[in-house]
């Protein structure tokens, strides 16, 4: 039996008595955050071995909240109902923060994307994530 990283991560430390539909769009959003960066942060480190810096510039450009809205935008055709509730539901949310580098339309969608991907992860669903990831990415040219 295969066990997921983020069983791993509960059998260490101990699971979360919320359910993932309890957490807070911008809750969503924090741990997907950290889920894409991750994901990210491996490809980038896949093409091969150099220097960290470059890893870094790389990373940011796809991590960045312009890049994230396109990869979302380009895959919300084949979101599940399920799917489309979340992350509308977080990008609608107003949050604390502002945009730093981005449009405040392209900060929400983002939030949106984060938030999908991170009730994919604690719903234990990273396949999915890493396919709307994955197809998005290359939609968009980053792959």
């Amino acid at each position: 039996m295969d066990v997921s990283f983020l069983d791993k991560i509960q059998r260490y430390f101990g699971k979360s008595k919320v359910k993932p539909e309890q957490y807070s769009s911008l809750a969503l959003a924090y741990i997907g955050d950290g889920v894409f960066d991750l994901v990210v942060r491996t490809i980038i480190l896949d093409l091969g071995n150099g220097k960290v810096r470059e890893f870094h510039k790389k990373t940011s450009n796809i991590v960045k909240a312009p890049s994230q809205a396109r990869i979302i935008k380009s895959v919300l055709n084949e979101l599940t109902e399920e799917e489309r509730v979340v992350y509308k539901r977080a990008r609608n949310t107003k949050s604390a923060t502002s945009a730093k580098n981005s449009s405040i339309v392209d900060y929400r969608v983002a939030t949106g994307f984060e938030a999908l991907i991170g009730y994919l992860y604690l719903n234990n669903r990273l396949d999915r994530a890493l396919d709307i990831i994955k197809q998005g990415m290359e939609r968009e040219g980053f792959l």
